[in-house]
């Protein structure tokens, strides 16, 4: 006979994932769950729900922060397909955190966690490395992520991963996408010339579909309202230019988004030809994943930060990136409100598969350490004016003195986690086998 308790794993991990995705269409919840069976790594990245729902509250954040220095602007899911190269109107490639769905003010554990979590489960997954060496790997991963913070708060703030800052694999990495990619071939992949020489999307795109013509004027019109969010004082957008060239709905994209209503808007650049159209991502936003664990005052608390979602991301967004996307806003069509940004002609993720050695992920963790401790004293200084450099010595006067407990804590935990999220991948694929 089968009980039901408080302790059992499989069952809440299931009625949680059932819960979270219970307003998805059937169709879009199979193709959902499909694309978080591949592998634990993919089941964590469409499960952040999960991750908040288990540590939210963990007494562990208390020994090395858990106080109100110690909080930041937080990416929110911060797995290391977060982290990919982009760029906008300037052309220049970098490379960090491009995704702020789930953007929030909270203790820097949750981002630095998350981000040891996916580097276990990624190299587990790889398959050409020994796991003896992911302790070494690890604590890489946290060593560059502490020694940032001790550099000049300003300089650090300031600095970017390009091919110019960086060496090695991800500097060819950056060249590589520079070479192959950019605004004339992402023009190239999704649209044409058409009705003349107006560019226009592709029509029978398999990842577009065409937009009913109520649909259109509505889109179209909130497109209006929308420039009324642009932050002036980025350089690269230009409401004088600013004209819509055809519109179409995205389909298909993202894992743990999936089903979300999202469109694509053809917009003329700044320049005179064709060449330089922007194309921009208008994506429904939803509360992020440390929403939906809070109690009432902390929601309530969470009200009075942000108007609505958008606003949230496009806060987010601005605080943590070190070359804000010049078209970051919000818009709001029918009752819902949906974040703005430019799809950039350098969209990249890293291909983890090929670090084949623990030389490459020391190479690359200690790129991503580094990111991210940039990016949260970025997240800091918005909050306040002196926030990044008060966030910076509250961290290290925290860990510093107990650098090999902080260490020992992050790494114990990091694959005890990863151990919990295999086997809730294990759970959720018996449970799609009935």
């Amino acid at each position: 006979m089968r009980v039901a308790t408080a302790h059992n794993r499989e069952q809440q991990v299931i009625e949680a994932l059932e819960g979270f995705n219970a307003e998805l269409s059937e169709t879009f919840r199979q193709q959902k769950y499909e694309r978080m069976s591949v592998s634990a790594f993919s089941f964590f990245r469409g499960s952040n729900h999960l991750y908040w729902q288990d540590l939210y509250r963990d007494w562990h954040f208390s020994l090395f922060g858990g106080v109100t220095e110690t909080q930041t602007w937080l990416q929110g899911d911060a797995h290391l397909h977060n982290f990919g190269a982009y760029g906008s109107h300037d052309d220049l490639v970098r490379f960090g955190l491009d995704d702020f769905d789930d953007g929030i003010i909270g203790d820097y554990q949750y981002d630095l966690w998350r981000l040891l979590v996916s580097v276990v489960l990624a190299v587990r997954e790889n398959g050409s490395l020994k796991l003896t060496a992911l302790p070494e790997i690890l604590q890489t991963l946290i060593d560059s992520y502490l020694h940032t913070l001790q550099q000049n708060v300003v300089e650090i703030a300031d600095w970017a991963a390009t091919a110019q800052t960086t060496d090695g694999k991800l500097q060819s990495f950056l060249i590589k996408v520079a070479e192959k990619k950019g605004r004339a071939r992402m023009l190239q992949k999704w649209t044409c010339f058409e009705q003349g020489d107006e560019r226009r999307f592709i029509v029978d795109h398999p990842k577009l579909a065409p937009l009913s013509a109520q649909d259109r004027a509505a889109l179209e019109q909130a497109l209006v309202d929308y420039q009324a969010t642009l932050d002036d004082e980025v350089p690269g957008h230009s409401h004088q230019h600013f004209r819509v060239k055809d519109l179409a709905r995205r389909l298909s994209a993202g894992t743990g988004s999936l089903g979300t209503d999202r469109f694509y808007a053809l917009v003329e650049g700044q320049g005179e030809a064709d060449h330089d159209d922007v194309i921009l991502d208008i994506k429904a936003q939803q509360p992020p994943a440390a929403w939906w664990v809070m109690n009432e005052s902390e929601r309530a608390e969470y009200r009075l930060m942000f108007n609505h979602e958008g606003e949230r991301h496009a806060l987010a967004f601005q605080a943590m990136a070190r070359h804000p996307d010049p078209y970051v806003g919000w818009l709001v069509l029918g009752d819902q409100v949906f974040s703005v940004r430019e799809r950039s002609p350098f969209k990249a993720d890293y291909p983890t598969d090929k670090l084949l050695k623990p030389k490459h992920w020391h190479h690359l963790v200690t790129a991503w350490g580094r990111i991210l401790a940039a990016s949260h004293l970025r997240g800091a200084a918005a909050l306040s004016e002196a926030g990044g450099r008060v966030f910076a010595d509250a961290v290290l006067q925290l860990t510093l003195p107990r650098r090999e407990a902080f260490t020992e804590l992050l790494m114990s935990m990091a694959q005890a986690y990863a151990d919990c999220v295999q086997n809730d991948y294990a759970s959720f694929c018996r449970y799609l086998k009935r």
